[in-house]
C-alpha cells in the first residue's frame, strides 16, 4: 500500500501504524497528514519506540519521505489532548486530520 493511502487510512480509523524512521522502529498514533516546504509530513504521538513506551506523551513530526517499512496495526487511539488542528503550523498545509 502506497504510505500516503496508509496514513489517510490510519488516522481516518484512528488506527497505529508500525514504522521505520532513522533505523529507529516506532508504533505512532499518526494524527495529522500536512505539507511544509512542499513535503509531506505527519504529526504522530510515539506508541512505542524500539518496543518500549515513551518517557513522555508528546506529537512529533515525522517527514514522510523518512519513514519507511509502514504497516497498519489493529490497535486503535484516541485523539491525543496535545493536538491541536487549528494551530498555525496547519494553517492552509492541512491534507487530512483526526477529528477532535
Amino acid at each position: 500500500m502506497q504510505p500516503n493511502k496508509l496514513l489517510l487510512e490510519a488516522i481516518a480509523l484512528r488506527k497505529c501504524i508500525m514504522a521505520t524512521y532513522n533505523r529507529t522502529a516506532f508504533k505512532l498514533a499518526p494524527h495529522i497528514l500536512y505539507t511544509r516546504h512542499d513535503d509531506l509530513f505527519v504529526d504522530a504521538v510515539t506508541v512505542e519506540r524500539d518496543g518500549r513506551p515513551p518517557r513522555e506523551i508528546k506529537l512529533g513530526a515525522f517527514k514522510l519521505a523518512g519513514l519507511s517499512e509502514l504497516a497498519l496495526t489493529s490497535q486503535t487511539f484516541e485523539t491525543e489532548a496535545l493536538f491541536d488542528p487549528s494551530a498555525e503550523r496547519y494553517v492552509d498545509t492541512t491534507v487530512f486530520a483526526v477529528e477532535p
